[in-house]
């Protein structure tokens, strides 16, 4: 449960954010901190197992993460918390949501992953936004493609946003990372369970996310009896860079529904 950690000076309640697959505690930071100015709340960012400056210390399976995140937020603060993700952080806040409500009062999923398995995510076929030439020129060659899927707000400067959040932060296990991603425990086993989270709960996604796409998260709000759901235009699987003005004033409305 040894957790490399981040925390505002604030002493209201804590909100309990987790970052994408690969990045960092200042990565996520660097996402919802401005989101979250101003509301008093503790913020606690985390590396997770693998990731930024946290040591590979559970098997590699989303179970394992979970778990070892559960018992973080156990010996760390008081339940229930609220608990905020991006794409993987947010599957990963959803499970929590699922398997042990009595810890989350509230959720905020941007851009989560709802189904691990690639072939089986509903991705937008859309033609891709415009883009100034060049837009992708400061990128290695190597992420070319995934930038392109990725993103909807298609410029340098949003390019350059991404680029130092994904270099930000420690080292990471890139080994355990490649055979978490890989490997059959990928997926928690209970992703496809028809639970019922009551909670407060904000569903921010955006509509040229060719990452993980907006239509399986929409269905997903079955589970959520008070959950609010946002698609937003010219955003991607990067959204809290692409848009993060939109992604203030929702945040700024679940807050105001946690009563935080």
């Amino acid at each position: 449960m040894n957790l490399a950690v981040d925390q505002s000076a604030e002493t209201g309640p804590p909100v309990v954010c987790l970052p994408m697959f690969s990045m960092s505690r200042a990565a996520t930071a660097a996402a919802f901190r401005p989101a979250l100015a101003g509301a008093g709340l503790r913020e606690i960012y985390l590396d997770l197992p693998g990731h930024g400056d946290t040591p590979a210390n559970c098997p590699p399976t989303s179970q394992a993460m979970l778990d070892t995140v559960c018992a973080w937020l156990e010996h760390h603060v008081d339940a229930p918390v609220l608990l905020a993700g991006s794409s993987y952080g947010a599957y990963l806040a959803a499970g929590i949501a699922r398997q042990r409500p009595e810890l989350v009062a509230g959720l905020l999923l941007v851009c989560p992953g709802v189904t691990i398995a690639r072939d089986s995510r509903d991705l937008p076929d859309d033609p891709p936004l415009d883009a100034p030439p060049g837009w992708l020129d400061a990128a290695p060659a190597a992420l070319h493609a995934h930038l392109d899927a990725a993103l909807g707000h298609r410029t340098p400067a949003v390019v350059a946003t991404v680029l130092a959040a994904l270099h930000s932060g420690g080292p990471s296990d890139e080994a355990f990372q490649q055979e978490l991603q890989t490997g059959p425990g990928y997926a928690l086993p209970d992703e496809n369970a028809d639970v019922v989270f009551d909670g407060p709960v904000t569903v921010i996604t955006g509509r040229q996310d060719g990452i993980i796409g907006y239509a399986d998260q929409f269905r997903a709000m079955r589970h959520y009896p008070r959950g609010t759901y946002t698609v937003i235009d010219a955003a991607g699987h990067y959204l809290p860079y692409e848009q993060p003005a939109l992604l203030r004033s929702l945040t700024q409305n679940w807050l105001r529904r946690t009563h935080a």
